[in-house]
């Protein structure tokens, strides 16, 4: 929404603070406004307010009543809520038991949640062994990685109901990354349904060349998916078969991801 004229040289962007701004009016004691309502609250004029409202509309961040034609806020709006709340909970939970594994290992260990066709890393720990060569792709809290060719994002992607999992490959383009990247649905299809089955996903040079990850699904308090795990590990690092990779890291994986789960609250 943001345009070269309403951004100052800091990157202070007025139309984005505008379209929060309109977001943040929406709570629980007013879930239901009008464009004349929000216009008094934000200090705009209708024709403005109406143009970032349909914006964001648009992009699903509020939706309309067809019979009051007053909004509230949209499904993008709810889950990005959602996962902004699961994602300090978990992490608060998690982080000592993701820095015990990434000590035990001596391997980077990242938890990151799904956000569309993407996965969006939520915290990352490196070994404090001492010698270990940490393993970066220059990721830090908040970066994005297409999930279909991540062991995080195939882990999320193998729990999702199917007409949601359709939909995300739908938007997904299943562009070679690594030398290993699955580029066919199909494929992917039934790479998933292994994951479903046996619980841990695999990354072998799908994202990067020379790079390998396990990850598994953490589950919360309902039993839902809530986010994942992966232990990344690097061929100048370790070079082996990734089944030897597999066979060592799948128990102290799955290992965490139960104290976690547990710590959330599931019970299996």
């Amino acid at each position: 929404m943001a345009t070269r004229a309403d951004a100052d040289p800091a990157g202070f962007s007025q139309s984005l603070e505008r379209g929060l701004q309109i977001l943040a009016e929406f709570s629980e004691g007013r879930p239901v406004l009008g464009i004349a309502d929000l216009s008094r609250s934000v200090g705009l004029n209708r024709s403005t307010t109406y143009r970032y409202v349909a914006t964001l509309a648009k992009l699903g961040y509020l939706e309309q009543d067809p019979d009051s034609k007053k909004y509230s806020l949209g499904p993008r709006a709810v889950d990005l809520g959602y996962a902004a709340i699961t994602s300090m909970e978990i992490t608060r939970v998690a982080g000592p038991d993701l820095q015990g594994l990434a000590d035990k290992t001596g391997y980077t260990v990242s938890m990151a949640v799904l956000d569309g066709p993407d996965v969006v890393y939520i915290d990352r720990h490196r070994s404090g062994r001492t010698g270990v060569a940490a393993m970066s792709l220059h990721l830090n809290v908040g970066s994005r990685l297409p999930a279909y060719c991540t062991a995080l994002g195939k882990a999320l992607l193998a729990h999702q109901e199917p007409a949601a999992l359709r939909t995300l490959l739908d938007r997904t383009d299943l562009a070679r990354r690594g030398p290993k990247t699955i580029t066919a649905r199909e494929q992917l299809m039934v790479s998933l349904a292994r994951v479903r089955r046996g619980g841990i996903a695999v990354n072998d040079e799908e994202l990067a060349a020379g790079l390998r990850a396990v990850a598994a699904a953490v589950r919360g308090r309902s039993g839902g998916v809530v986010a994942a795990v992966n232990v990344a590990v690097h061929l100048t690092h370790w070079n082996t078969t990734i089944d030897s990779v597999v066979n060592r890291l799948e128990g102290p994986l799955r290992r965490t991801v139960a104290d976690i789960e547990s710590r959330l609250g599931f019970r299996s």
